[in-house]
């Protein structure tokens, strides 16, 4: 079993921790006093004085990298967590070594020594956690060092948890089965067979030489939570618990604590930070202004020819829903032919549609006929970000057939947006549509918008489905 080998493993990974620490150390010191370009003069301290410090700052190291969770077990740890927990832990020793210093009066000491023991050892433990980390998932993607589970319940928490576990081989995960009471035994997904009902734990546990209980209950089965939870802790065998409301949860949840109660919220928007909306606003205001007036030439060349070109006016308005639920009239230049409010008001763009101009079908070929919007932007009724708006009648079709739906108006609507240059504008999917506006609502960054405002140069402005 894993458990056996885990403690041999851990002494290990501290004894070749301790190792890196002491050799970044010495040879900080090296090149701080005896390499090429190395400061003669070691002050009042010698190579022995110096390196007496190794006494307290090996074992001192090592419970910092203790206390940052750095000897737990990292089979399915993300690699910038663990270069993250390397780094504050790395912080956190070199502040407590300048203390130490200043406490104990050690005027001479090269704090230089100590800056360039930081930047060796930092890379030389993040060099070993990546050697280590690659071997490891290498030994498992070829079944050893493996860990077994049961899982306990079946629904689309285990189903997807089976998923992840066939994608990445190099977890070292095996599943040895799945208990439950509503699906008949022998029932298989992906390899994994149902061997019994619930009950059956009783049994397996004393028997059955297991590393881990994934508890995947089906949210009907949730009134057997604790009972199940406190057998298998009687057992000794490590629990997972991997809840089944991911249709209603997003992938990333943001908990808080509310005096030791964690409150899950259902959906986390970054944007409701205040500091980073304000962050974006003024992306907006100075992007959109700049926008004018360097594209200011070619505005009025495009509304010289639509206003020449066919009989109407030259910027064309349409009521859309945007942030809170709220109308603004939108601004487009009019690429279609005047009608009536009833006539345009039945339904969108489709391909060669008769309503379109000529010179509006290259306007909307090259997403030209949109830059109106800018005033829109500086406005304050839409962001250069964000999911595309739409129109009134259809956000009321809308929100009764796609779930989750009217989550995009909690954000401002932009010009352009993850949908888009993904291909999803025009007549495509609007279930599909959704999904990435909601991926982009729930993990904006600032960098996220610039890579999409990079992105559509490339890929947003000319698409097949813009007509």
């Amino acid at each position: 079993m894993i458990k056996d080998n885990q403690k041999y493993f851990n002494r290990l990974h501290i004894l070749l921790d301790a190792i890196i620490v002491a050799a970044s150390y010495m040879l900080a010191w090296w090149i701080k006093f005896e390499g090429p370009l190395a400061d003669t003069s070691a002050g009042a301290y010698t190579m022995e004085l110096y390196f007496s410090a190794l006494y307290f700052l090996v074992p001192g190291y090592l419970i910092l990298f203790y206390f940052n969770r750095m000897y737990t077990p990292k089979r399915t740890q993300r690699i910038e967590t663990v270069i993250t927990q390397i780094f504050g832990a790395n912080v956190m020793g070199a502040i407590a070594f300048l203390v130490c210093i200043a406490l104990f009066k050690i005027k001479d000491f090269s704090r230089g020594l100590i800056g360039i023991f930081f930047i060796i050892n930092v890379i030389l433990i993040i060099l070993e956690r990546l050697i280590v980390r690659s071997a490891l998932r290498h030994f498992r993607s070829r079944g050893y060092n493996v860990k077994h589970v049961l899982l306990v319940g079946y629904s689309r928490a285990a189903e997807e948890y089976i998923n992840r576990i066939i994608a990445n081989p190099q977890w070292g995960y095996v599943i040895r089965g799945i208990l439950d009471d509503t699906v008949p035994r022998g029932t298989m997904y992906k390899g994994a067979k149902v061997i019994g009902g619930i009950d059956n734990l009783n049994m397996i546990l004393p028997v059955s030489e297991l590393d881990e209980i994934a508890v995947t209950l089906s949210l009907a089965d949730y009134n057997r939570l604790e009972e199940l939870v406190g057998l298998c802790e009687k057992s000794g065998v490590h629990t997972k618990f991997i809840p089944d409301y991911n249709s209603l949860i997003p992938n990333r949840p943001y908990t808080e604590d509310l005096n030791g109660l964690p409150v899950i919220n259902i959906r986390y928007v970054p944007l409701s930070n205040t500091i980073n909306a304000i962050c974006k606003r003024i992306v907006d205001i100075i992007g959109s202004f700049v926008g004018i007036v360097v594209l200011s030439p070619l505005l009025i060349i495009v509304a010289l020819i639509v206003k020449f070109s066919s009989k109407g006016p030259i910027i064309f308005k349409q009521q859309r829903v945007g942030l809170h639920n709220k109308n603004f009239n939108m601004y487009k230049f009019r690429t279609m032919c005047v009608q009536d409010k009833e006539t345009e008001a039945k339904g969108w763009t489709t391909k060669d549609d008769p309503r379109v101009t000529k010179v509006g079908k290259f306007l909307r070929k090259t997403s030209i006929d949109e830059l109106p919007q800018l005033f829109n932007i500086l406005k304050g009724d839409m962001s250069i970000v964000g999911p595309r708006p739409e129109r009134p009648q259809f956000v009321e079709k809308f929100k009764e057939e796609i779930p989750r739906y009217m989550i995009k108006h909690q954000v401002r609507p932009g010009l352009t947006g993850w949908a888009q240059i993904n291909g999803y504008r025009g007549d495509t999917s609007i279930r599909k549509r959704i999904d990435y506006d909601i991926y982009y609502i729930e993990n904006w960054s600032m960098a996220f918008d610039i890579k999409i405002m990079f992105l559509t140069v490339f890929r947003g402005l000319m698409n097949e489905n813009a007509y």
